[in-house]
């Protein structure tokens, strides 16, 4: 096993003149995967390009945060085989790596004849997918399972290994462990332009020239215009919002597996899930649009929402709202990932990556890598990567204030900053002096959910950003 050389993490300034061996655009939860993965082979000289100030800014950061089996993916499909393989991967990474994961299980909920005729051949459909434990139950079971579930459901389809899964901990971890072993992050760092001159990608970007002789191509909403650029037309980038509303810690009682409703071509529906941060989600919507800059919440979003969720469960809708969000996924013209190799080109796409994209992004990197070599990359000798350790942010694990050997040990964990989600002086510090340290005070929220909580930092928030001013300065 090797530490390997740290790599820098930059946001301003000129870029290397030198020439990178590969560079991979865009550091959401798929890209910083494959910049890990790529970590493992110590002669590559790596560059992870973000246009944003942090990881995980776009599509990563603003999904239901869902651990899926692949059970309703497409038989056969590329995604549904790499969400079965990498959702093995990740489950298994996410314990050696802190990240917390509750496989609380989903029910796929009926509420029409229509719909009830649907299941058993979603059953099948999970079946092809290898996922094996899956059963109907009946209405009677289903109030069982869950006794706050509006009137009026039929039956359902039970997925018991669908976990829920912190979204932002993970691409979190994967950046951390490829930087630390060598690979050089970029960030605020848009390309605005790609060109391939004497066999060798040149980027421009808003902070200057960058050369590769490998580009692998994971820029999410704007991968088909990078792929454009280098004269390909496979695929377009559709943004598909999804508005979702969070309720408080208190309403996680009422909810304790994911219901799922049966899915459409839009794709899974309105779900109620609880996180692994205490909450309680609904949503999202899916609504196609043509601006890939358009995650606000809108009033017809939240109402619809609003409208779903009383039929689901009522007594949710009494419950207060602690945030609203909206994210865009990458829908293109088909029901499957979009990776492909350019061995010509030394050009990787990986366009197409929806919302099982984090459970399935360890799988992805595995599958580009494999790419690369089969494109003639010498990769070179592979080397086992140090593991990580993040910060715990899961209700359902010991927080550092409840472990009173580490307050022993450094009182700043027994020190309160944000009480709505009991975020101690200790993490922040930590946080603030990560190997991927926050741009900003949104940046430190999901590294730590100081302001995350009931009041929205309205309590903490002057605290917290003078102590995030404090680190800066």
């Amino acid at each position: 096993m090797t530490g390997g050389t740290h790599g820098p993490v930059t946001r301003r300034g000129p870029l290397p003149s030198s020439t990178y061996d590969i560079a991979v655009v865009g550091a959401g939860v798929v890209g910083s995967a494959i910049a890990r993965a790529l970590a493992h082979h110590p002669r590559l000289r790596v560059a992870l390009v973000e246009a944003q100030d942090d990881v995980g800014q776009g599509s990563s950061k603003a999904n239901t945060a869902i651990l899926h089996t692949g059970f309703d993916a497409v038989p056969g499909s590329l995604e549904a085989r790499l969400v079965r393989e990498g959702a093995h991967l990740l489950a298994e990474y996410a314990a050696e790596s802190g990240i917390p994961v509750e496989p609380v299980g989903a029910l796929l909920v009926a509420w029409d004849e229509e719909q009830l005729a649907a299941l058993p051949r979603l059953a099948g459909k999970a079946e092809r997918n290898d996922c094996r434990d899956t059963r109907l139950i009946g209405s009677a079971e289903l109030y069982e399972c869950e006794p706050h579930l509006g009137p009026g459901a039929l039956a359902a389809l039970h997925v018991p290994g669908e976990s829920i899964i912190c979204p932002w901990t993970t691409t979190l971890a994967y950046a951390t462990q490829a930087v630390r072993h060598g690979v050089d992050l970029h960030l605020n760092c848009r390309v605005e332009k790609a060109s391939r001159c004497d066999e060798t990608h040149v980027l421009h970007t808003a902070r200057g020239a960058l050369r590769a002789r490998w580009l692998i191509n994971a820029a999410g909403l704007h991968a088909d215009t990078l792929d454009r650029a280098l004269g390909h037309d496979d695929f377009t980038v559709t943004p598909r919002r999804g508005q979702l509303l969070v309720f408080d810690k208190l309403a996680r009682d009422l909810v304790r597996q994911i219901l799922l409703p049966v899915p459409t071509a839009l794709g899974k529906g309105v779900l109620v899930a609880p996180t692994v941060y205490g909450n309680v989600l609904l949503g999202p919507t899916a609504e196609d649009l043509h601006d890939k800059r358009a995650t606000d919440s809108t009033a017809d979003g939240l109402a619809l929402l609003r409208e779903k969720g009383r039929r689901i469960m009522p007594e949710l809708l009494d419950e207060e709202v602690t945030a609203v969000y909206a994210g865009l996924r990458a829908a293109t013209e088909e029901d499957d990932y979009r990776i492909s190799a350019h061995p010509d080109q030394t050009y990787v796409t990986v366009g197409g990556i929806r919302s099982t994209g984090l459970t399935a992004s360890l799988a992805i990197a595995a599958y580009v890598t494999e790419l690369l070599t089969d494109a003639g990359l010498d990769l070179g000798p592979a080397e086992d990567l140090a593991p990580v350790r993040m910060p715990n942010l899961g209700e359902a694990f010991p927080r550092p204030y409840q472990r009173p050997e580490l307050i022993v040990a450094d009182p700043e964990y027994g020190t309160l900053v944000c009480h709505c989600e009991r975020v101690s002086r200790g993490e922040i510090r930590d946080a603030l002096a990560s190997t991927v340290p926050p741009a900003g005070l949104d940046g430190l929220r999901r590294r730590t959910r100081a302001r995350a909580g009931r009041c929205q930092g309205f309590y903490c928030g002057a605290a917290v950003r003078a102590l995030f001013e404090e680190a800066r300065g």
